[in-house]
């Protein structure tokens, strides 16, 4: 009796898991921002800046953010390793893709890499949050020109915000998580992926 009313508490108050894609070019900050995440969202503090390493594969963090339990998958964002982020669009419930604002030379790069995840039938719907990494650093480009560079006025079919972040000293991540988490809620995408599990 007592395994029953405890499968029955379990299955009200568990935290349904939200996986989120975290995707940019290689250099943006997308380990910094991971280690962030987990030094604001959980006990156990990231590691320091001065000692993350370029990302060769895939790091993955859990944090609790607004009460729902994320899985977060960062991706390595070099050319060579960019051919593995469709293996993980079709179990994603919202994409994070981080720009490094200090370097302008590349937001065409960006642009291109950007448009190339979000063309895939398998993101439909998907949040997209865009982390506009670095404002710390003086010199850095605006998000305001970071929408435009990466044409983000004219995507359709789902929400998608940018936001103007500093992964060394956390300003604006936790606004940025929040709007993500809320529209995941609201997204048709976390009702189909739900539906395909249950279907499985």
């Amino acid at each position: 009796m007592f395994s029953l009313l405890y499968g029955f508490w379990e299955y009200i108050f568990r935290k349904e898991e939200l996986r989120v894609l975290m995707l940019g070019l290689d250099k943006a900050g997308k380990t910094n921002l991971l280690e962030r995440l987990k030094t604001l969202y959980t006990d156990t503090p990231g590691l320091e800046s001065d000692k993350v390493l370029p990302t060769v594969g895939l790091n993955v963090g859990r944090l609790d953010v607004n009460k729902a339990e994320l899985l977060l998958w960062d991706l390595g964002g070099q050319p060579g390793l960019r051919s593995i982020w469709d293996k993980y669009y079709a179990d994603s419930h919202g994409v994070i893709f981080v720009v490094d604002c200090t370097t302008p030379a590349r937001l065409d790069e960006a642009k291109h890499a950007l448009d190339g995840a979000l063309g895939s039938r398998e993101l439909f719907g998907a949040p997209l949050l865009v982390m506009a990494n670095k404002q710390d650093v003086e010199g850095h480009v605006p998000a305001s020109e970071i929408t435009q560079s990466l044409g983000l006025g004219i995507i359709d079919g789902r929400p998608c915000r940018v936001q103007p972040i500093s992964a060394h000293n956390g300003n604006g991540i936790r606004e940025a998580m929040r709007w993500l988490v809320d529209e995941i809620g609201a997204s048709d995408r976390k009702l189909m992926l739900r539906n395909r599990a249950g279907a499985q």
